[in-house]
């Protein structure tokens, strides 16, 4: 079987066309260089997207634990933990966890979100930080997020309705640009009705907030669907 190496182990060839199609998350060349996104030319939108994301899920003063899955080289994960959130990280990529196993002191899970290895009601509360995107069955995953989370599933992803999505296409016709090849950009109307799919049946809040505006705009988080970047918050109010 033909296998390609990395720093602690193996990929299978299935592993890296997962879903059936090429992930740039299965590539070192993208990789090892995901954490200086946000060193560099991402820093602010960073700042942004962790506000946003801090003010939802805090709001539902239940969480005290949560899965981020899609966790990547766990970015996102050492900050729940620095805002006082005991956190777990899962990821498909073992190049992602990888990296994220030196990063990240807490516990780590290699598994396919659409069916993850955890009882019901595991954590208080479920993360996607830009990772939804690119699942092939939303509503399956969404489904399996409301299994193991007790009491709410956070997302925060790139928005559709931004003028970089266009960009991102351009960039992408000409080969300039992997890493959104085989992501689906969604607006807040999108994933609620999603979400409406998903949960049919049970009783849930939805919030969500809209940032990544431009610098010089007056304001930079709001409530109207405009913005490189929205979080979601979908409480679930049916357990005790």
């Amino acid at each position: 079987m033909e296998i390609a190496k990395y720093s602690t182990g193996l990929i299978s060839s299935s592993q890296q066309n997962w879903q059936g199609r090429p992930e740039w998350f299965f590539n070192r060349e993208h990789t090892d260089t995901y954490e200086l996104w946000y060193e560099g030319r991402y820093k602010r939108a960073e700042v942004w997207q962790k506000r946003v994301m801090q003010q939802l899920v805090s709001a539902d003063t239940r969480v005290k634990t949560l899965l981020e899955f899609g966790c990547g080289t766990g970015r996102f994960t050492r900050w729940w933990q620095d805002i006082g959130i005991e956190a777990t990280g899962g990821d498909i990529s073992p190049l992602m966890l990888s990296q994220a196993k030196y990063l990240f002191g807490g516990d780590l899970v290699m598994a396919d979100s659409h069916h993850m290895p955890f009882k019901d009601h595991t954590f208080d509360s479920l993360a996607f930080i830009t990772t939804f995107e690119y699942y092939r069955d939303p509503v399956q995953v969404i489904r399996e997020a409301a299994r193991v989370a007790k009491y709410g599933i956070a997302m925060g992803m790139m928005n559709r309705y931004s003028p970089k999505v266009a960009r991102r296409r351009f960039q992408q016709f000409f080969g300039k640009n992997p890493f959104y090849v085989t992501a689906t950009f969604y607006s807040p109307k999108m994933l609620t009705e999603i979400i409406e799919k998903a949960l049919e049946g049970r009783s849930y809040t939805i919030s969500w907030s809209c940032t990544g505006l431009p610098k010089w705009f007056p304001v930079q988080q709001w409530s109207l669907p405009l913005g490189d970047f929205f979080g979601f918050y979908v409480q679930l109010n049916d357990v005790e």
